[in-house]
């Protein structure tokens, strides 16, 4: 790969977990997205747990992007009444990054089969910082974080930030 296009650059992490029902000891999707970003030395450096709720969500959302350039939200990405993580942080996207969403599902199908069209995983930046809106099960943690985010985070915020 061209070294332009991945700068060393310094990573700080926010996980936002949307529910109405997990709690700090039961939020088994929000640790392990720490548990994957600090194992790719990328710190935590805010944590929250909100529920489905668009103010709630895009408060959250605009108090991490003080502190950290990639925000992980974790659930209310579904068809649901209640899911409405994609119509709050969908407004505050400068630029969507659509092949997120379709690899998300594409990888998805392999493991879930045709229920994985029901996910609006979505991804995007604003202002040089990248949002990663993902489904909320630990399976769908582990394959967006550990397939899809790790790999390209650096890639993303070096173009993001050019």
């Amino acid at each position: 790969m061209d070294p332009t296009h991945v700068q060393p650059l310094s990573i700080a992490a926010g996980v936002i977990t949307v529910s109405s029902s997990r709690n700090e000891s039961n939020d088994t999707s929000g640790a392990l997205i720490n548990e994957l970003l600090a194992a790719d030395g990328i710190p935590l450096r805010y944590y929250t747990i909100v529920p489905d709720r668009i103010d709630a969500i895009r408060g959250a959302v605009i108090t991490a992007l003080e502190s950290c350039n990639c925000v992980v939200l974790s659930g209310g990405t579904g068809l649901t009444h209640d899911d409405c993580t994609i119509e709050a942080v969908t407004p505050l996207l400068e630029k969507k990054i659509d092949g997120f969403g379709e690899l998300f599902r594409m990888k998805s199908y392999d493991e879930i089969g045709t229920a994985s069209m029901l996910s609006r995983a979505i991804a995007g930046i604003t202002g040089g910082k990248v949002i990663f809106c993902i489904p909320g099960s630990t399976k769908a943690v582990r394959l967006a974080v550990g397939s899809l985010i790790l790999p390209e985070i650096r890639h993303i915020l070096t173009h993001a930030n050019k």
